[in-house]
């Protein structure tokens, strides 16, 4: 959705080492070969049912475990104006977006959120919230249940680039759920994009958006080109004047573990 996008403009280097890279690469090693680094063992968490909050992996960034926002603050650094209601926390219209305090880049993201109940308004003007990969890269939020709208503005949609595959939407009241694995760009060191941003969403379990490449940041009824920007960003949220409400949010962050 429209917002205000600042691109922190400055110059980036390739995030991984050549030996890290070695270490993925299948050819520089022999066929199960048992000198290769053992996958770290982590604890996977347990998945959230309809009726019951899931956990998260034991390697992940909790950003919302029901208790508090601490994570969270508004844009000028301010403590989050949202509520907190029955372990979730619901935005409060007219407040402004919140944002992490800290900045990702890379990330498999995990979060729950539940459109209104009982629905009011249609089209975008229902449900709507927004989830904002690196502050810039938008994933919809939208009450998109027997409401219709543009494709590329309905729940799961990489706004105003890709719609879903599917429309995987639960009514009104219910949780649903988004795991997003996002690849932010990557720039020369001139500032040009030598690599764009990918993302792939599971609503609800199911494939809705299988490794899109972005075209750019996010935009209404616009098309903005890539600049560069730093390789860590806030993730976001939006208030679009609805009492959307959120849950059980983490996420692991994927460059770390190359």
């Amino acid at each position: 959705m429209l917002r205000t996008m600042l691109l922190a403009a400055v110059l980036v280097t390739p995030i991984f080492s050549a030996a890290a890279q070695d270490e993925r690469n299948p050819r520089h090693w022999e066929v199960h070969d048992r000198e290769r680094a053992q996958p770290a063992i982590i604890d996977s968490g347990t998945p959230t049912a309809l009726n019951e909050v899931g956990t998260a992996p034991s390697d992940a960034v909790v950003l919302f475990d029901g208790s508090n926002l601490d994570a969270w603050q508004s844009p000028d650094g301010e403590p989050a104006p949202w509520k907190i209601v029955d372990g979730a926390f619901e935005v409060v219209p007219g407040t402004g977006g919140i944002e992490t305090r800290d900045g990702f880049g890379d990330v498999q993201l995990h979060v729950e959120w539940s459109a209104p109940d009982p629905p009011v308004g249609e089209d975008q003007d229902r449900g709507n919230s927004g989830i904002f990969l690196m502050d810039l890269y938008e994933v919809q939020v939208l009450d998109t249940y027997e409401n219709q709208t543009y494709p590329d503005g309905q729940a799961a949609a990489v706004y105003g680039q890709y719609p879903p595959l599917v429309n995987a939407m639960r009514p009104p009241g219910e949780w649903n759920t988004y795991d997003i694995i996002f690849h932010r760009p990557r720039f020369d060191d001139s500032g040009a994009l030598t690599v764009p941003a990918t993302v792939t969403v599971l609503h609800n379990g199911v494939l809705v958006q299988d490794h899109e490449e972005l075209t750019g940041p996010t935009g209404h009824y616009t098309r903005p080109e890539y600049e560069a920007h730093a390789d860590r960003l806030p993730i976001s949220l939006q208030d679009h004047d609805h009492p959307v409400r959120f849950r059980n949010i983490w996420l692991r962050e994927l460059e770390l573990m190359r």
